[in-house]
């Protein structure tokens, strides 16, 4: 299987409306698909930033001189782009969530489906491991992650069960997590359930929500009139948030007017509706069958 196959590729670059002497953003490079895919629609001066934290990806990095790659975290956008001298750019990318290649390997620990260590870390040189937070959050702490991130009913007493199994003894591997999770792991779709509270400790673990709105309320400053902001989701936790952002220019999504009664935003949304895969798509890349594409363009302010 390759790195990870690009999802939403097509419609996501043709969102972003390039020019070829443009400046654009990719934030989450991964296995550089949708990077390469700007580069091609690129002419000789225009220029392409991308951010990606995982070490694992740096060896995709293509050898262009158009582009400029970034070992950081896409939290730290504005600070890269003025490192670079780049003032404004003209459109910015994001394909949020965990990818394919992550995913397949299992000492990583992103996948409930082979054990390995507990560490879910998308940068490896840094941060606490699934594996520290399951045995160091306090009680309510892991209720509000597993409540908040995962949207799981019975938070409360998935926390209390892994609260008791460590004091026995470490929850340190996946199979460990699964057995103390057994009891309550349903007979119908039993990796829906599994799935949910990897979500929630993946999304801890990397502060993603925390970054994922950083990132957001940094884009309007950066980005040019006109520029498109075009941002993959692939659960309704991360969607909600990009949704309200679009829509309002803030995380709340709390609309405020002026005195005519115009929408006070930076941002006009490009598609009403959100885009969603091709059933060939999904068909050719189960993983894509959850992910909703939005796009939007930066108002003159």
């Amino acid at each position: 299987m390759g790195y990870h196959k690009p999802v939403l590729l097509h419609e996501s670059i043709d969102g972003l409306y390039i020019k070829p002497e443009g400046s654009y953003v990719d934030l989450t490079f991964g296995g550089g698909g949708h990077s390469r895919e700007v580069l091609k629609k690129l002419g000789k001066n225009g220029r392409l930033v991308a951010f990606d934290q995982d070490q694992d990806t740096f060896a995709n990095i293509p050898d262009d001189k158009r582009l400029i790659f970034v070992k950081a975290n896409f939290r730290y956008l504005k600070h890269y782009l003025r490192y670079h001298a780049i003032d404004k750019v003209d459109g910015i990318l994001a394909d949020l969530g965990i990818s394919s290649h992550q995913i397949d390997q299992p000492e990583r620990g992103f996948s409930f489906k082979t054990d390995a260590e507990l560490d879910m870390r998308m940068d490896m040189r840094s941060g606490r491991t699934a594996s520290r937070l399951l045995n160091e959050a306090s009680g309510e702490e892991l209720v509000r992650i597993l409540k908040s991130y995962g949207e799981l009913p019975n938070a409360v007493a998935l926390s209390a069960a892994i609260v008791d199994a460590r004091k026995v003894a470490a929850i340190e591997t996946t199979e460990d997590l699964e057995k103390v999770l057994k009891r309550f792991i349903p007979r119908q779709q039993p990796s829906k359930f599994l799935a949910r509270v990897y979500q929630a400790l993946r999304i801890e673990v990397n502060r993603e929500m925390e970054a994922l709105g950083d990132m957001l309320l940094q884009t309007a400053g950066c980005m040019s009139s006109g520029g498109r902001l075009a941002v993959i989701t692939y659960h309704s936790i991360e969607d909600r948030i990009v949704k309200n952002y679009m829509r309002s220019g803030n995380l709340e999504g709390k609309i405020e007017k002026d005195f005519y009664g115009n929408i006070q935003s930076p941002w006009r949304l490009v598609n009403r509706s959100v885009i969603t895969p091709s059933e060939e798509e999904i068909k050719g890349n189960n993983r894509a069958r959850s992910a909703k594409l939005r796009i939007a363009e930066r108002i003159e302010s």
